[in-house]
């Protein structure tokens, strides 16, 4: 769809690429790596889309037709970001702190070429059941949610028996919204 474009994905995440991939967009990978800093002076809500803009910002010399994707994902709840958890504890506590419980997930994302930049987040509202230990322990044991925001991926087990309600993208949670991506894209 995009062929005059050469299109880079600042993320190593295999979720932004499977949907990438699968909406038809040709890309290559080209990860970054920043201090991902949510001690800045901004709302629980703006904090994705700046990050994703920092991303961008590390491709500062763009050759003609190339586009740059980068994206962030922020897990909230009660104004508290969760981001990826550290170990098998962190892990859990974040898991038993949506349990029964409703949050939001904003994605951020920052599409730029050599002439303009896109920035903009979508926010989904994501509702789960009161979980069990067992399945919190369950989940962690066999999915290892180490690389994802909130301790979960709603595309894996524990959002397939444990979301009982999305309101908004099912796409944001899992990382891009990528119908919102598709639409940006279409002004470069």
């Amino acid at each position: 769809m995009f062929d005059d474009h050469k299109i880079i994905l600042a993320s190593k995440s295999p979720r932004r690429q499977m949907l990438l991939t699968e909406a038809g967009i040709d890309f290559t990978v080209k990860p970054v790596d920043i201090i991902e800093d949510v001690q800045i002076n901004l709302s629980v809500d703006e904090i994705a889309q700046h990050i994703a803009e920092q991303k961008a910002k590390q491709f500062p010399y763009l050759k003609e037709n190339v586009i740059v994707i980068a994206a962030d994902t922020t897990v909230i709840i009660n104004d508290t970001i969760l981001g990826k958890p550290i170990d098998e504890e962190q892990a859990r506590q974040m898991l038993s702190s949506l349990s029964g419980k409703s949050h939001h997930v904003t994605t951020g994302v920052c599409i730029k070429d050599r002439y303009q930049i896109i920035s903009f987040s979508d926010t989904t509202f994501v509702q789960f059941k009161t979980l069990t230990d067992k399945e919190i322990d369950y989940y962690i044991k066999n999915y290892k949610p180490y690389d994802k925001a909130g301790s979960y991926g709603i595309q894996e087990w524990i959002g397939m028996i444990g979301i009982t309600r999305i309101e908004g993208s099912y796409f944001t949670v899992m990382g891009l919204p990528i119908h919102k991506v598709y639409e940006a894209l279409q002004k470069f």
